[in-house]
């Protein structure tokens, strides 16, 4: 795995984690192939007809990190900071969720701009993605490029046996990357996800980095990744340095 993919899982992670707290429990789903059970973090009640809850009213939420976002009711907050090297990662996770098992979820990750420049923003919304999708073990069902006030964003859907599913947005905001995630039981389809995903608005944000070219120095080794080991599960050796272009 890239160095920048590790980067981007210590925020995914945070919400991985926000995830399963927020379930009051987990039940057994027996429809995977095979016979094979796959847990769920969506409750499900079988053997009753659905009936479709009232669908959450969105209040605007202002974060002190620079954004205002609609949320179904005041989110659990949770910050802290990841080592990167000789430098600090802030992370924030925001998440509510409703009666009927939703979750609504928004993070920010903000990396040092030296990092940012050294890759396209394409390459680092597209492992920003990758690296959700291998977290909730899951398979991409739709995507596509979307921006939120010029900045580049990636939107997409993926389909998990473990957490169900999951409605999600990236934006590269200057150094920060924005994570929005709407999970829920696939066999309650939500109509108010895109209401969520649409309604973030960013607060005096900063110009977008540029991306460096390949000679510039910017240029990651292994040393900078060190420290990231216990927000990302996986060790020093996962990922191998860049070369430089000669």
């Amino acid at each position: 795995m890239r160095p920048l993919s590790r980067l981007l899982l210590a925020s995914l992670t945070t919400l991985a984690l926000i995830a399963g707290a927020c379930a009051n429990q987990q039940k057994t789903d027996g429809s995977s192939s095979g016979g094979a059970q796959a847990t769920s973090t969506i409750e499900d009640v079988p053997n009753e007809a659905p009936v479709a809850p009232p669908a959450p009213a969105f209040k605007p939420y202002e974060a002190t990190e620079g954004f205002v976002i609609g949320m179904p009711a005041e989110p659990q907050v949770e910050r802290k900071q990841v080592p990167l090297g000789a430098n600090t990662v802030n992370t924030a996770a925001f998440s509510s969720r409703t009666e009927d098992g939703t979750i609504y979820s928004i993070s920010t990750a903000d990396y040092p701009e030296r990092l940012v420049a050294s890759r396209p923003p394409e390459a680092l919304l597209n492992e920003g993605k990758d690296g959700l999708v291998k977290q909730v073990q899951g398979t991409i069902k739709e995507e596509a490029d979307v921006t939120l006030d010029g900045y580049p964003g990636k939107s997409y859907t993926v389909s998990s046996p473990v957490v169900g599913e999951v409605k999600a947005r990236n934006f590269l905001v200057g150094p920060r990357l924005y994570t929005l995630l709407v999970i829920y039981n696939p066999n309650h389809p939500n109509t108010t996800a895109d209401e969520f995903l649409t309604s973030l608005k960013l607060v005096n944000p900063p110009p977008a980095v540029t991306t460096a070219t390949p000679d510039a120095g910017t240029g990651m080794d292994a040393g900078t990744v060190e420290g990231m080991d216990a927000g990302t599960g996986m060790d020093a050796g996962t990922a191998a340095p860049r070369r430089r272009k000669k």
